[in-house]
């Protein structure tokens, strides 16, 4: 019997992170103590007054469908705080939500790629750009920025991969996997780029906006080059800022027929988000932002943790991240040596799975991202966690034969 599956699947590849959730998940149900840097999530709840106004939109009845676009309630909050935080005034009817980012991205892809047309992707990246446009029928265009480029694209890559054939380009500041963070100077050239090329649309990811560490500060592309939007699509959601990952809200803004092409697809596939987590959003927006304050100091002291207990550790090399929640250290100085079994590590992926193995520490290979001799781990866990992985990733290398 044949097997009824489209031939563009063999494109595509799990998520690696949701596969290394699966195998942490797994490891844990056998009774293994595993420390987990995988998965890209707050380790902390979703703050009480969000939770409680989540909790009396059920009590309330509002548990039926909405407008496919979102609630006006939303998309009126959406709005304002494009406005008061990012300097971007759109009105309501120019908002989408989706069940997460990640929702948004997959349809805006779906809404306009031909097969053939190309889409740019800056690399380390995160995992799913490339097989949504993969999916979608588009090729996946990958631009290499390395540590030496501080892992962003600069103007000149990003010019020499443009063709008449490209038709986004995707930015993801500050970035997962690696936390850089681009600054007003380094966006402003790469906008002055896609001014000289008008058939090229921005796809600005911003999920990361206030998770930023030092002196960094994140800038939006619009921010910097207003006269871009008709042909940008800002990205963002909930998910990180609020610990909203389970709730499942994101949205998009930009120019009114992309928004209406979004929304004609989430009619016809998801119908809307949850209500429930609609009304809670509004209250994340609308409510008090101190959670979000605290929740940068913390993850601001468990970054300097994290990065000096890699830095510690032979033959890692990690540079801090200005942003995110995300450390992307080189194991290249691993690479060769020999495990307590007798096997070589060739490769990051090598690395990955001696270290869940041998001292049962979680992280994710770096080719995952496009960038080979890294591993991500993430920084959204507690203090202890980080000491503990560290401490155990020391004894493993140190097992470890040149």
């Amino acid at each position: 019997m044949s097997l009824l599956l489209a031939e563009r699947l063999s494109t595509v590849k799990p998520s690696p992170s949701m596969a290394a959730k699966v195998r942490v998940d797994a490891l844990r149900a056998a009774g293994r103590r595993i420390i987990d840097f995988t998965i890209g999530e707050p380790d902390f709840p979703t703050p009480a007054h969000i939770v409680e106004a989540g909790a009396l939109a059920l009590a309330q009845g509002h548990t039926r469908y909405t407008a496919s676009a979102g609630t006006p309630a939303l998309r009126n909050a959406i709005a304002a705080k494009l406005a008061r935080e990012n300097g971007f005034v759109v009105p309501p009817s120019q908002v989408v939500v989706g069940c997460g980012a990640k929702h948004i991205i997959y349809n805006a892809f779906a809404a306009t790629l031909n097969e053939g047309d190309e889409v740019i992707v800056p690399a380390p990246y995160w995992v799913s750009y490339p097989d949504m446009v993969a999916i979608n029928g588009g090729k996946p265009v990958i631009v290499t920025a390395g540590a030496d480029a501080g892992f962003k694209m600069s103007a000149q890559a990003l010019a020499a991969a443009i063709t008449p054939r490209t038709r986004w380009v995707v930015l993801n500041t500050p970035n997962n996997p690696t936390g850089a963070v681009y600054s007003r100077s380094e966006l402003e050239a790469l906008c002055e780029v896609l001014r000289a090329h008008p058939h090229v649309w921005l796809l600005t990811d911003e999920i990361y906006e206030h998770f930023v560490y030092g002196g960094a500060r994140h800038v939006a592309p619009l921010d910097v080059a207003p006269d871009l939007a008709t042909r940008t699509l800002v990205v963002n959601g909930l998910s990180k800022t609020y610990a909203f990952t389970g709730w499942r809200i994101g949205f998009g803004a930009g120019p009114k027929p992309l928004i209406d092409a979004i929304t004609l697809l989430l009619s016809q596939s998801t119908s809307c988000a949850c209500s429930a987590s609609q009304a809670a959003a509004v209250a994340a927006l609308e409510g008090p932002q101190q959670c979000v304050s605290d929740a940068v100091v913390r993850f601001a002291e468990r970054r300097d943790r994290i990065v000096a207990g890699l830095n510690a550790i032979d033959d890692f090399s990690c540079t801090a991240p200005d942003g995110a929640f995300y450390v992307f250290p080189s194991v290249a100085g691993l690479l060769g040596r020999r495990t307590p079994a007798g096997d070589v590590l060739n490769n990051d992926v090598d690395v990955m799975r001696y270290l869940l193995e041998h001292v049962g520490v979680a992280t994710i290979d770096g080719a995952s991202y496009g960038l080979p001799s890294h591993l991500r781990l993430s920084f959204a866990t507690s203090l202890e966690e980080i000491d503990a992985g560290c401490l155990a990733i020391a004894n493993a290398v140190k097992d470890c034969t040149r």
